[in-house]
């Protein structure tokens, strides 16, 4: 795609509005003038394919989304995963923060990360674990003016291809060089002061060779505002494709170092009728518990914790395509990744609700003595609210190499593809969790020091307690597997797809053991440490090795090139990762999914229908309850509806939208380690309605060309927990934003996300079990309203 007025095209606003119209111009379309020739009919998407092969969304037995970069741009998403909101059958939650997303789509069970979602770059999943405890894929990539586009693929044949995942596989796909020397230089600012830097060129370095290198860098306190530099970091991209004429290489490499705050659940008051409001000294959609005196702290085992340091990554990632015709008939391809480095998280994490200190005091027996900030000394005033929050770190090194390789066979009405797949990857990991901070309950509190009435001190340098539990441990991982798959053209309308996969999956491990309740200085008197957990010296090991056979079969048929309608089931299976393992749970998951589908593309609407149903069997999870991570097991059924609609026949504007209605139940659940039976509970944290509105308009006023867009997004209640005690409320988001071309290189935009300053939540606390009652509460919100202004430059 040409750079020039990315934002302010007819297929940007399209783009937009429908998702799926984005791929419509390819980075060897013609100039952003053609755009308007092309839409959803003439999208070409290539992921979950046999080999990566190109085909028509259009005649695709799949639910497939694909969104390129002048959308994104509209969308202007947080995060990530924040871009995933558009996507029909995806709930994202993306109010932890830049890192730390929870992403749920279709009913697939989970406590929390995103365990039925994997990211994968060129088509290669960069570290096959779709989750792990404090990681999830999008963690692992940023989205810049590298990215070509997004596709986004929820259930089809995917299970049978690369690492076999069941639920969402988003692809990123990177801009190439092509014939043209071309890029742009962007800066943007926010209205709470971050800075964010990017620039793309590429080109040609040949006739048959093409060049790309970006990438950004940006710095801030935050719109939660820290009182330090929370969010800083960049990413550089590049890649070189050489065209052989019978087949094309792109070797790609990219290295991340980006980092922010991680944002947790902060008081709230939860009012009989089930209305909130802020708590006092916290606003929702700016309060924090970070701040100049929290910043820098030392637990008991006497390692500093700098939450600056926050939650991100710090990586090198490459790789290479490769596709190549051996014959008329026979060709191959071959994709292989490998990343090094590491992904930490550091984090303040409330143990309960705003207290008083005289209740802290009874836990002992005892009355308040005094009260002090430790930074300075100076009284606290015994009559205002308090809070316990624990400083976090978790640090873990990753290391993984990818490599799927294979063959197609064309036959004429069939095409055979024969692939394997291997990955090894690894994880160590350091944790230290709990270690609670006394601080009074404001955002950017200060942190206070307490002694009892009988002179004894609840804590040391603010901290009330050390770490409730630690981890030690290096996990090793390898998956290897083969598959066949066939696509049959049994008539012009009728197309058969069918699939087979065989996949072992290995773990081993080595977790050094806690002891708890340890008194570290054998002092009873000293109340700050008489019940620590501590790493003992003596180890576990783990070993797994089972193998599974996963497969599908799909069909589509066409009435005509712009009408057809799509059917699949596909029989999939999620295996145990290193932490699940690590708790003891050893299940296999599997999966099984029924889909259809109408497909409508005219060139001045479009319309998909699909209706999914899911059945899960194998379900596990764990909940960090008291310290100690408690197991969820059983099954549950999803039966969902998505639809997405676009209007663009009037000139200049376009009018869109998608609604997914999910009813999706436990089934033969028990949670909470088997106590408690959560049978026909509805599943935690999703949605049983979600819809979003979107508009744009594009209009010439004297020598400017302007396009004014907006989105709302509605999202229905739902349940923090699986026991269905704690109730999100349903909330409504608005965004808007104007992109100005005011000349041929420049382009100017602002942007606002939660124009209308919604409060609404998306988390609980996950660390409770049961209803969090009537007034102070913990909940995590979403951001306040803020503004982007950016200003492009291309050439």
């Amino acid at each position: 795609m040409t750079y020039k007025n990315r934002w302010l095209t007819s297929a940007a606003a399209a783009a937009l509005l429908c998702p799926a119209t984005a791929l419509a111009q390819t980075a060897q379309t013609a100039p952003a003038e053609q755009a308007s020739e092309t839409y959803d009919g003439d999208v070409i998407v290539v992921t979950a394919r046999p080999g990566g092969s190109g085909q028509r969304k259009q005649d695709a037995a799949y639910a497939i989304t694909s969104i390129d970069s002048s959308a994104i741009d509209q969308v202007a998403p947080n995060s990530t995963a924040d871009l995933l909101s558009v996507v029909p059958g995806v709930w994202s939650e993306s109010s932890g923060g830049q890192n730390g997303a929870n992403i749920f789509v279709r009913g697939f069970p989970g406590g929390g990360d995103a365990e039925f979602v994997t990211f994968q770059y060129e088509g290669s999943p960069s570290f096959p674990p779709p989750t792990l405890s404090f990681l999830e894929n999008s963690q692992l990539f940023r989205i810049d003016e590298t990215v070509e586009r997004l596709e986004a693929v929820r259930g089809g044949p995917a299970q049978v291809f690369s690492n076999g995942q069941v639920g969402l596989t988003a692809n990123l796909i990177a801009r190439k060089g092509g014939d043209t020397f071309e890029g742009l230089v962007k800066a943007s600012v926010t209205d709470f002061g971050d800075k964010r830097f990017d620039t793309v060129i590429s080109g040609p370095l040949g006739d048959d060779t093409g060049f790309m290198v970006g990438g950004f860098y940006h710095s801030g306190d935050g719109l939660r505002d820290a009182g330090f530099t929370a969010e800083e970091g960049g990413q550089i991209s590049a890649n070189i494709t050489h065209d052989f004429g019978a087949g094309k290489i792109t070797v790609w490499g990219r290295y991340l170092n980006d980092r922010g705050a991680w944002l947790l659940p902060i008081p709230v008051i939860q009012n009989a009728d089930g209305s909130l409001e802020d708590f006092p000294g916290f606003d929702r959609g700016t309060g924090t518990f970070n701040g100049p005196e929290t910043r820098l702290s030392t637990p008991n085992d006497g390692v500093t914790i700098d939450q600056s340091e926050g939650r991100g990554a710090d990586l090198v990632n490459f790789g290479a395509n490769l596709d190549y015709s051996l014959s008329d008939t026979v060709s191959l391809f071959s994709k292989t990744s490998y990343l090094k480095g590491s992904a930490d998280t550091r984090g303040l994490v409330p143990a309960g609700p705003p207290t008083t200190v005289a209740e802290i005091a009874g836990r002992f027996g005892a009355g308040v003595g005094s009260v002090t900030y430790a930074n300075g000394g100076g009284a606290f005033n015994q009559a205002d609210a308090v809070i316990e929050v624990g400083a976090w770190r978790v640090d873990k090194d990753l290391e993984s190499f990818v490599t799927e390789n294979g063959l197609t066979f064309d036959f004429g009405a069939n095409t055979l593809t024969a692939g394997v797949y291997y990955a090894s990857f690894s994880s160590r990991d350091r944790w230290n969790l709990g270690n609670f901070l006394l601080l009074e309950a404001v955002s950017n509190p200060r942190v206070l020091n307490m002694t009892l009435d009988d002179s004894r001190p609840v804590t040391r340098n603010g901290f009330t307690r050390g770490s409730f539990f630690n981890v030690n441990a290096d996990y090793d991982g390898e998956d290897v597997a083969a598959y066949l798959s066939n696509e049959w053209q049994v008539s012009e309308q009728l197309r058969i797809d069918a699939g087979i996969r065989w996949h072992r999956h290995k773990v081993t491990g080595s977790l050094e053991n806690n002891d708890f309740g340890v008194d570290t200085d054998g002092d009873p008197d000293t109340l700050f440490n008489n019940g620590d957990a501590v790493l003992n010296g003596t180890f576990s090991n783990i070993e797994f090795s089972k193998s599974r056979a996963a497969w599908t079969v799909g069909a589509n048929y066409a009435f005509t090139d712009e009408f057809g309608t799509f059917l699949r089931y596909s029989r999939g299976n999620s295996f145990p990762q290193f932490d699940q393992l690590r708790d003891g749970l050893r299940l296999v998951q599997e999966i099984d999914t029924f889909e259809g589908g109408l497909k409508v593309t005219k060139r001045d609407y479009s319309v998909y229908a699909t209706v999914f149903y899911n059945e899960f069997s194998g379900i596990q999870n764990t909940q960090i309850v008291n310290g100690a991570p408690i197991p969820n097991v059983g099954s549950a059924n999803a039966l969902g509806v998505e639809l997405e609609a676009e209007v663009r026949s009037f000139e200049g504007l376009s009018l869109g939208g998608n609604v997914t209605y999910l009813n999706a139940e436990y089934d033969n659940f028990f949670a909470l380690g088997g106590s408690v039976d959560a049978s026909g509970n509805q599943l935690e944290r999703q949605p049983e309605w979600q819809a979003r509105g979107r508009a744009a308009y594009t209009a010439s006023f004297g020598g400017l060309e302007a396009t004014v867009f907006g989105s709302a997004q509605w999202v229905d209640s739902r349940f923090s927990d699986n026991l269905n005690t704690q109730v999100l409320p349903s909330y409504t988001k608005v965004d808007a934003g104007i992109a100005v071309d005011v000349n041929e290189q420049l382009t100017l935009m602002a942007t606002a996300d939660n124009l209308l300053d919604s409060k609404g939540l998306t988390e609980g606390n996950p660390r409770v079990v049961g209803s969090q009652g009537v007034g102070p509460i913990l909940a995590r919100p979403i951001l306040g309203r803020s503004f982007t202004f950016s200003a492009q430059f291309t050439f």
